[in-house]
């Protein structure tokens, strides 16, 4: 049975429970609720949630009060699992907050404040048009998306896959050099369209 090391907040936890459920044989380790043994899991799924609190900033952030809500606590777990992942080369799938915290652990940056991001109406309808990389293989014409912050300088071992058409943000990543490792900063688990991707990240995790 593939063992899976995730922190997930409970407004989340019906909307990844639809994937999960498709996968019986899955056992996910929510460390929100108790300690998980990240030397046993097959990998790592990092999910959406509030800011990046400023200490695990590679780089002090230009300005601190654009951080809101920070969980020092789960990102303490966050990076402390991206870094027994990576070395250990299991399979990856960062969201959202998650993304940017794959980016952090791994030496880029972030930007604090972006616009245009973060609408009501754009928090679950697929809206925001992609472009996308000769080489991405998952491709969502257009994605949802529910955040102010996003990545600024990319970490060496990413590669941009997809960003926003209009101002380029960037909205998909993968590792490169890796087993497989994809980010994304829209939120594929709120709508079944994007079951192909956790799929894809599921058929990785070996027992």
């Amino acid at each position: 049975m593939p063992q899976l090391a995730s922190w997930i907040r409970e407004c989340d936890d019906a909307h990844f429970a639809r994937f999960f459920a498709l996968q019986p044989h899955l056992r996910v380790h929510d460390a929100r609720r108790a300690p998980v043994d990240l030397d046993t899991m097959a990998g790592l799924l990092l999910t959406g949630g509030p800011d990046v609190a400023a200490e695990f900033h590679g780089e002090p952030p230009s300005d601190p009060a654009l951080i809101r809500e920070p969980d020092p606590v789960r990102d303490a777990w966050e990076f402390a699992a991206v870094r027994a992942a990576y070395d250990r080369g299991l399979p990856i799938l960062a969201i959202c907050k998650g993304v940017q915290v794959l980016n952090l652990a791994l030496g880029g940056t972030l930007q604090l404040d972006i616009r245009g991001h973060d609408l009501p109406e754009m928090k679950t309808a697929n809206v925001q048009p992609l472009r996308f990389a000769a080489g991405a293989r998952h491709r969502f014409e257009n994605v949802n998306s529910s955040h102010h912050q996003a990545l600024d300088r990319l970490a060496a071992p990413l590669a941009v896959e997809a960003w926003h058409a209009g101002d380029g943000i960037i909205e998909q990543v993968r590792l490169r050099d890796y087993p497989w490792g994809v980010g994304v900063q829209y939120h594929p688990e709120r709508d079944m369209l994007y079951a192909a991707l956790f799929a894809d990240f599921f058929v990785q995790l070996k027992v």
